[in-house]
């Protein structure tokens, strides 16, 4: 696939059926919407109707919840052309799952289950993942989890297996900013530990998202604000990115579509204080070559 520069495009929330009517009678001035793909691979319906409603009038990235990359299962191809088909339909410049697995043949969980961190997964993920992205002709990105438990054959760093998994794979990060600091929390690791050994360059979108502190343990549940601790996370990360497009996620215990935007927009706050104190740093640098020898 030739690549092709991926655009920024700005701050974006998901489009969540509960604020179609909000979104039309608005009209807002959002960047971009993000759709669950699997909701809108249907052949009619209100679904479809507001994703032609939205397609004309703001661009729609997609992202998926059952592709189940790392599954024993094999690639499903049925499934496959009808993502496919929805590219078309969106136009979406890229699209994204989760680095896990959730069927074998037979069995869907239904659930997003982390791998484990092995040579022998890494190559068979990275595979799958190229013929993924070959086969849809658009950029494709897998979303680190947040996660709860570890494997005993890990071999390596969750970090260290998502690097790898992508450079082998030729594809990119969709990093999700809350998951790194959940993960943290249960795992007992420094988050910038995290993000400082994975390829900048490969992140194309961050996700923000609340979670739910339970003191001896983080639940990931998108039913809460982002906390500041998730915030100032991704005042760090964002510029190490060199600026790219950030979502979002608000999945249950939903707020007006309003409120939702209004958190969103924090997100163009740091991005500003980012920007000023960037400008601040180039200004006091300058001066100071600039001053009497």
């Amino acid at each position: 696939m030739t690549k092709k520069p991926i655009p920024n495009l700005g701050i974006g929330i998901g489009l969540r059926d509960q604020h179609y009517d909000d979104i039309v009678r608005l009209e807002p001035a959002i960047d971009w919407f993000e759709i669950i793909s699997e909701n809108y691979m249907l052949e009619g319906g209100r679904q479809l109707e507001m994703l032609n409603w939205i397609v004309e009038r703001y661009p729609v990235i997609q992202h998926g919840v059952s592709l189940s990359i790392g599954s024993p299962a094999p690639l499903d191809f049925d499934y496959l052309d009808k993502l496919k088909a929805l590219t078309r339909k969106t136009k979406t410049k890229w699209l994204s799952d989760h680095l896990c697995w959730g069927h074998q043949p037979g069995a869907y969980y239904h659930d997003l289950l982390p791998l484990p961190y092995t040579r022998e997964v890494i190559n068979y993920v990275s595979e799958r993942a190229r013929i993924v992205q070959d086969y849809l002709e658009v950029p494709f990105a897998l979303e680190n989890l947040s996660s709860y438990v570890a494997f005993k054959q890990d071999e390596m760093a969750e970090w260290d297996f998502y690097s790898e998994v992508v450079e082998k794979a030729d594809i990119y990060m969709m990093l999700d900013v809350n998951n790194i600091y959940v993960s943290s929390r249960n795992h007992g690791f420094d988050p910038k530990t995290y993000y400082q050994n994975i390829p900048m360059e490969r992140v194309i979108q961050i996700h923000l998202a609340g979670h739910l502190d339970q003191g001896t343990y983080v639940l990931d549940t998108h039913d809460h604000p982002v906390r500041d601790e998730v915030w100032d996370l991704y005042a760090e990360v964002y510029p190490l990115t060199g600026g790219v497009s950030t979502l979002l996620e608000w999945d249950a215990n939903f707020l007006s579509f309003e409120d939702t935007w209004k958190e969103a927009l924090k997100a163009k706050q740091f991005q500003q204080g980012i920007h000023e104190k960037h400008s601040l740093s180039t200004c006091s640098t300058s001066s100071s070559l600039s001053g009497p020898l």
